[in-house]
């Protein structure tokens, strides 16, 4: 384990160089062309300039053309705008369409926009119908309609076919590239249908095993084809009670049974229970890690994903929607403080003191909200055990609030040398943190029933929440017992 560990790290540790040296080659590209622009009076200038700026960018090109697509979309994704451009114009045309598919959605966006509509029909010539289908969302549809008719009938079909499920579907996500074997085969047949092929399709663990209707039957093991006798056949071998895939299934229940088995591929079938096509790990874990992000972004107010280097103003529209609700509900909570304006005047102690509570509340809601979110995304959360798990963390609301409670009162006498105050704040804290855990598991189970993302907003409605009774949990107590 500590191998791979150290593995990974030297991979991004040589990443990291590759940066360097690229951001090197670019200063001393702009440092040059600063040089010769100085010198504009010399008679053979546009020469000189041509031959320097001919000389930096062929060793960019070299530079870029030894790295893996991942890698260059990692570097494109670190630079800025202007850079990341001069970079981009120096891909081949066979590269850029294998860097699109690893860059993030932002980023995609803007290097699309800058491609002229032949030059990205070029591009994106060079990929094969399921990579197009990661692209199509990004792509214009006068773009992808003169793309489709560079492809073989066969892809234009499987393209236009996966494009009518939706995202969140097994669908939009199979493979057509699937090994099929039948039933009746020797295992020294299957072996020599394999050796016929020029290479196998990426992440192929199994043969599927069909029938002359091409309806499922079970999935050969490459293991179990490789380590036993050729005479046999497949019937004899294959598993039979497989995990398979309809094609309306949610990609989400798929992602689930991949990490709960391991698998590496699974057979897709169609309502008549016919194969066709085979959903992979690789295609399941771009799927998480959209979610994910998504989820991180939504969670934080976001309205979509952003590019790091994205112009200001873009950046900022961005971020309006919950800046905008934000604002509403501080609006709303300073009214809870304003209700208080005379208790507050009477002891100011309160002034200090009220950030506090509300501030461990906030806290202690995101923890809860955090799992709650991360146990709707892994399905461990039915409407069996929803109130099993809103009892539970109730209980852990109760106890860290008289332990926390107990703790902040405890020093809220030691500055002001007040029972009383000391009192208030103990149990405010305890309030306020039970109303954290209540809420903090509502706001994600009522956006989930409602069929919405439940990471939506939450961070933003749980701190109005916890925000806004904490001041009037702790004031009003305040007004009540001390005033």
């Amino acid at each position: 384990m500590a191998d791979l560990s150290t593995d990974g790290a030297n991979a991004h540790r040589k990443l990291e160089e590759q940066l360097r040296h690229i951001v090197k080659l670019l200063e001393k590209h702009r440092l040059i062309e600063a040089m010769v622009d100085r010198d504009r009076t010399s008679p053979r200038h546009d020469l000189i300039e041509s031959l320097v700026h001919r000389q930096h960018l062929v060793e960019l090109q070299l530079k870029l053309r030894s790295l893996h697509p991942a890698d260059i979309a990692y570097i494109l994704e670190a630079l800025p705008l202007d850079d990341r451009l001069l970079v981009w114009r120096q891909i081949q045309d066979e590269n850029g369409g294998e860097v699109l598919l690893e860059v993030s959605d932002a980023v995609r966006d803007s290097l699309i926009e800058t491609l002229e509509r032949p030059v990205l029909v070029g591009v994106l010539g060079h990929l094969d119908a399921d990579d197009l289908m990661e692209l199509t969302e990004a792509i214009p549809e006068e773009v992808l309609a003169e793309v489709l008719q560079t492809l073989p009938t066969r892809d234009r079909n499987w393209l236009q076919t996966t494009l009518a499920y939706s995202d969140d579907q097994v669908g939009r996500l199979m493979s057509q590239d699937v090994l099929t074997v039948r039933e009746s085969q020797r295992i020294e047949q299957v072996l020599l249908l394999l050796r016929g092929r020029e290479d196998l399709p990426p992440n192929t663990d199994c043969l599927f095993v069909v029938d002359a209707r091409h309806q499922c039957k079970g999935v050969l093991p490459l293991q179990a084809l490789l380590l036993n006798d050729p005479s046999r056949r497949v019937t004899e071998l294959m598993l039979a009670d497989p995990v398979v895939f309809h094609v309306y299934d949610l990609a989400q229940d798929a992602a689930r049974a991949f990490e709960r088995y391991d698998l590496v591929s699974a057979p897709v079938i169609n309502e008549r229970g016919k194969l066709i096509g085979r959903l992979t790990v690789d295609a399941v874990i771009d799927f998480i890690r959209e979610e994910s992000e998504e989820d991180a972004l939504n969670m934080a107010g976001l309205a979509r994903d952003e590019d790091l280097f994205a112009p200001i103003w873009d950046s900022a529209r961005n971020r309006w929607l919950w800046l905008a609700i934000n604002l509403g509900t501080a609006f709303v909570a300073s009214r809870a403080i304003g209700l208080f304006e005379g208790t507050i005047a009477q002891i100011v102690a309160l002034a200090t003191l009220m950030p506090i509570v509300a501030g461990i509340g906030g806290n202690s809601g995101n923890q809860t909200t955090a799992l709650v979110v991360r146990g709707l995304a892994l399905g461990e959360i039915t409407p069996e055990n929803t109130w099993h798990l809103v009892l539970k963390e109730l209980g852990v609301g109760l106890l860290n609030g008289v332990v926390w409670g107990a703790t902040v009162g405890f020093f809220a006498w030691l500055l002001y040398w007040s029972v009383p105050l000391g009192s208030v704040m103990a149990v405010a804290m305890l309030l306020n943190l039970l109303l954290a855990a209540l809420v903090g598991a509502a706001i994600p189970l009522t956006l989930h029933r409602l069929g919405r993302d439940p990471a939506m907003g939450s961070s933003v409605l749980l701190t109005f929440i916890t925000d806004g009774m904490g001041f009037f949990i702790f004031l009003g107590l305040a007004s009540v017992f001390l005033v």
